[in-house]
């Protein structure tokens, strides 16, 4: 089996990957940087997410699994501590793959000539430094409302415990193929009106985001920031393809959820 690497760059993750790395490779495996079956994210969920990008044009090939080595990570099912056992389960064991919906983000130019695609693992949000974001929000083809406000949050079911909790945005499982798009202070008074909730939807819908002011736009998907001037529109979906989780014991979802935002005393 092929596996990869990736560390956060601290000194302590880079020690596990070098102590990691001559584990695998003492049990036979192969250390392969272009074409891994496995990869091995040790850090936070920023590492985790830029492997996930490092690595997005192999999903149907590459499985990936995390370390956490600060805070707990939410894609990270392994401390430090559980390094040997782990080595072990990667040499000898057959892991099983659990896979998560992600988002694709599609934006394109007034003058038809750029038309950039992205996959999201978390969310993508969108904002501008020059006032307000008004957007005419289209869903499956019909104009839904006008919303004027700091900008929009585009989220997965994984990526709903992100950026979009913070939003007041809902938790969604990632057992559901759905997409999630939360407003950012919107505003609401006699004149402008928007839904004021956040809108899940299937994969099915398509969300189509037409800017109505001429503006320049913070565009981030996941971590990486671009910033564009001339959209025509801003499409997002469900993708087509999936993340795919490398599994050696159960680690259910909302377990994830309660260890990562609830103090259990009992």
């Amino acid at each position: 089996m092929n596996f990869k690497i990736v560390s956060k760059g601290d000194d302590r993750s880079n020690q596990i990957k070098l102590k990691m790395k001559q584990h695998l490779i003492d049990f036979n495996l192969n250390y392969n940087k272009e074409e891994p079956d496995l990869v091995i994210s040790v850090g936070g969920d920023g590492t985790f997410l830029e492997a996930f990008h490092r690595y997005q044009n192999r999903l149907n090939q590459t499985a990936f699994i995390g370390i956490h080595t600060g805070h707990l990570g939410f894609y990270a099912d392994y401390v430090p501590e559980e390094l040997e056992k782990l080595v072990i389960e990667i040499a000898k064991t057959p892991y099983q793959i659990v896979e998560y919906p992600l988002l694709e983000v599609i934006i394109r130019s007034k003058t038809g000539s750029q038309v950039d695609s992205f996959l999201a693992l978390n969310e993508a949000t969108i904002k501008t430094t020059e006032g307000s974001v008004v957007f005419d929000v289209d869903i499956k083809g019909e104009r839904f409302e006008t919303f004027r406000g700091d900008g929009l949050c585009i989220s997965t079911p994984s990526g709903s415990t992100a950026y979009n909790k913070s939003l007041g945005g809902g938790i969604i499982h990632p057992s559901l193929e759905a997409i999630q798009l939360t407003e950012m202070a919107s505003i609401n008074n006699r004149v402008f009106r928007t839904i004021g909730s956040p809108l899940i939807l299937p994969k099915h819908h398509t969300c189509l985001l037409k800017p109505l002011v001429d503006r320049s736009f913070l565009i981030t998907i996941d971590h990486i920031t671009h910033n564009y001037t001339n959209v025509k529109s801003i499409q997002c979906r469900v993708a087509k393809e999936k993340i795919r989780f490398a599994r050696f014991r159960p680690f259910p979802f909302w377990n994830r959820v309660r260890d990562s935002f609830i103090q259990d005393k009992r």
